[in-house]
């Protein structure tokens, strides 16, 4: 065996962490962000919310079509093509003169972040098997943890510092090296070559894309309107049509029997759940501590720390509690309680002067949460389906994971607005209030925020009890067949793959 055939795999694993680094930390920063956006562009409510949710939008409507299309093409090629997308839309996010041309520049890279964390975990997938798969999926969980748990201090440093366009040309400028360096991730696709399912690609993108899209008008025209009931109805029906065409193909974009499969089902809606505990608070904290709190964005985005930090370190603990013997379904209902008490006890101590004290255990809790689960809820619905459809699975995990991040972000947003406005009668203050510009009525601002936190841990605390029951072992699991436990205990050699 040859040196290159014994390093390449090693640099091509460094160069796919070096993304789950540095978009998450995109991702988390921009938040801290927006108060500036808004001041500098002179932009609120909506428009200035879609430079967060345009993005993620964007990578849940692609993110299921990317991880096919790497089985597809071959998953090297299509993880450079996101990467290039998203660099080109980050250094254009840098160059932006208005909120529209911010707001496209955001939307073209989450596109390209779609490819990028779908695909990428397809390719270290196939490159790694058993135990050792087991161990790269928790060092995923970690350094996305470092990347989410530094991104709004890194933001609010360089947004104190040199302006809002700062952190976008930083990010812009990792992505150009992340695009240098695909060309050590060794290259594989499908030993099957599938046909692609147009009709199937087209509905779902579009269908998912009209209806998130409808969602997040909602909030700011009102669900009477034909600017809302249009996309939704439209996205709806075309999602029907996806539905149609993936039951009666031959080379289905999407596999329905994924779905009906119970255990891979039950990690896709933890991770669905876990989204809903984590994302509105590191999203639209930030702007609270800002608007209301008087915190500048350097200092927003280290008090945020109390909420990453165990996202940063929790995945490896994770890891080797399954790895010694911990059922993996014991650890996602374990982070969903956690994150149910977090958000509970944040809305009992949130206040206008609340400081690092008080905030620690809320945040500490969601962050514990969210870091238990990330990593090993993908590394163990992976594991649940055939090699062969590994591709198609990631897609549909990333896509789930991203629909809700979306629905919440949608939904958080929309929700502090309406209960905003219910106080104090005027909608164009209520938007100015939910985007870091109102501080004179931080007590309806609060109020909002308790009740919002309130009934999400409780939503939490009830998905913890389904997740419990899906996750349940197969009955044909239970009592594995003699030798098949010590096949899973014997540490494999990385997988070989084409390139």
């Amino acid at each position: 065996m040859t040196s290159r055939q014994l390093t390449r795999p090693a640099l091509g694993l460094l160069t796919v962490l070096f993304g789950y680094f540095t978009l998450p930390m995109a991702m988390t920063g921009t938040s801290v962000a927006l108060p500036e956006i808004g001041r500098d562009l002179d932009a609120s409510g909506a428009a200035l919310q879609w430079v967060v949710t345009g993005y993620v939008l964007a990578a849940s409507s692609v993110m299921l079509v990317a991880g096919s299309l790497g089985d597809l093409f071959g998953r090297r090629a299509v993880y450079a093509a996101g990467v290039g997308l998203y660099t080109a839309g980050t250094l254009a996010s840098a160059a932006g003169q208005s909120i529209l041309v911010l707001d496209i520049a955001r939307t073209v890279a989450g596109v390209g972040a779609a490819a990028v964390m779908t695909v990428g975990v397809t390719i270290l997938a196939t490159m790694y098997e058993g135990a050792a798969r087991a161990r790269v999926f928790a060092l995923v969980g970690t350094i996305a943890g470092v990347g989410i748990a530094i991104g709004p201090t890194l933001s609010g440093a360089l947004v104190g510092m040199f302006g809002w366009r700062a952190s976008f040309l930083a990010f812009g400028l990792a992505g150009t090296l992340i695009l240098l360096l695909t060309r050590l991730i060794p290259e594989s696709r499908a030993e099957a070559r599938p046909k692609v399912d147009r009709p199937g690609v087209v509905s779902f993108v579009a269908g998912l894309a009209l209806l998130m899209f409808g969602l997040t008008r909602g909030a700011g025209a009102g669900w009477g309107g034909l600017s809302v009931l249009g996309p939704l109805t439209a996205g709806a029906v075309l999602l029907v049509v996806f539905v149609a065409v993936e039951r009666h193909s031959d080379h289905p974009v999407l596999d329905l029997s994924l779905i009906r499969d119970r255990l891979f089902s039950g990690w896709l809606f933890a991770a669905m759940s876990i989204v809903l505990g984590s994302t509105g608070v590191l999203v639209f904290l930030p702007t609270y501590l800002q608007g209301t709190g008087g915190l500048t964005a350097g200092d927003a985005g280290l008090l945020m720390l109390l909420m990453t930090v165990p996202v940063f370190a929790l995945p490896t603990v994770g890891g080797l509690l399954v790895a010694r013997g911990l059922p993996a379904r014991y650890l996602a209902v374990a982070a969903l309680l956690l994150s149910a008490v977090g958000n509970v006890s944040l809305a009992l101590t949130l206040a206008p002067d609340a400081g690092p004290a008080r905030l620690a255990l809320p945040l500490l809790l969601i962050g514990a949460g969210s870091g238990l689960g990330l990593g090993q809820i993908d590394a163990q619905a992976l594991g649940s389906v055939a090699a062969e459809r590994m591709g198609m699975a990631s897609g549909l995990l990333s896509t789930g994971r991203s629909v809700a991040g979306t629905l919440v972000l949608t939904g958080f947003g929309a929700a502090l607005t309406t209960l905003v406005e219910s106080g104090t009668g005027d909608r164009a203050r209520a938007d100015l209030v939910v985007t870091g510009r109102g501080a004179e009525i931080a007590g309806e601002f609060t109020s909002a925020w308790q009740s919002l936190l309130g009934g999400v841990g409780v939503a939490l605390l009830l998905a913890a009890v389904l997740a419990g029951r899906l996750l349940r072992p197969r009955t044909d699991d239970a009592e594995p067949e003699p030798g098949r436990k010590q096949e899973r205990e014997r540490e494999p050699e990385p997988a070989e793959v084409s390139g």
